[in-house]
């Protein structure tokens, strides 16, 4: 990692298909170092499917040592079976940066497809072209994983102003981010 560089892991969490990404901040710089997609057998029992997503992850954080993780928070869905396990996914997705000694912050969809692309209600081609844009040469190997890195830049984009905001003062009403405690 480079001087005052932090290193932040994006999740996007999922049953079926988890994505991660990360980036290197320094400074206004981002640069996308990895990003993938966790994919789990559907044929698998939930607690197998749960394992093999949290193991996965702590080696992400194990090989490429963020300092710093964010997740995307749910939305509500209406089929009752489905909210439930994409809840167990995201407990997962949050346990793991905490096994490894991180805090994790937790952003909605709105918030991070607006740091982004400057609107709310981006669509995933919208996603896709900002990273693009933003990590040249990156390529996800999914819109899981361009989820994933777009969520680390969001947290990156905020993580910069709170910082700004302590260091030459400012309203201390502003929005943060949740902080999910490990």
């Amino acid at each position: 990692m480079r001087g005052n560089a932090v290193r932040i892991i994006g999740i996007d969490p999922g049953l079926q298909h988890t994505g991660w990404g990360i980036i290197e901040q320094s400074g206004h710089q981002l640069r996308a170092i990895a990003s993938g997609t966790i994919s789990t057998t559907t044929t698998d029992d939930l607690a197998k499917r749960l394992d093999d997503i949290f193991r996965a992850l702590c080696q992400i954080i194990e090989t490429h040592a963020p300092t710093e993780a964010a997740i995307e928070e749910s939305f509500m869905n209406n089929n009752a079976a489905s909210a439930i396990k994409l809840g167990m996914a995201r407990g997962v997705a949050l346990l793991a940066p905490a096994h490894c000694g991180l805090i994790a912050a937790e952003y909605s969809a709105r918030l991070i497809k607006k740091s982004l692309t400057g609107t709310g209600t981006a669509d995933k081609t919208q996603i896709s072209m900002m990273i693009s844009r933003l990590m040249p040469g990156h390529k996800p190997d999914s819109s899981h994983a361009a989820d994933a890195l777009a969520i680390a830049i969001c947290h990156g984009h905020h993580r910069q102003s709170q910082n700004y905001i302590q260091t030459h003062g400012g309203n201390d009403n502003m929005s943060h981010p949740r902080k999910a405690k490990p």
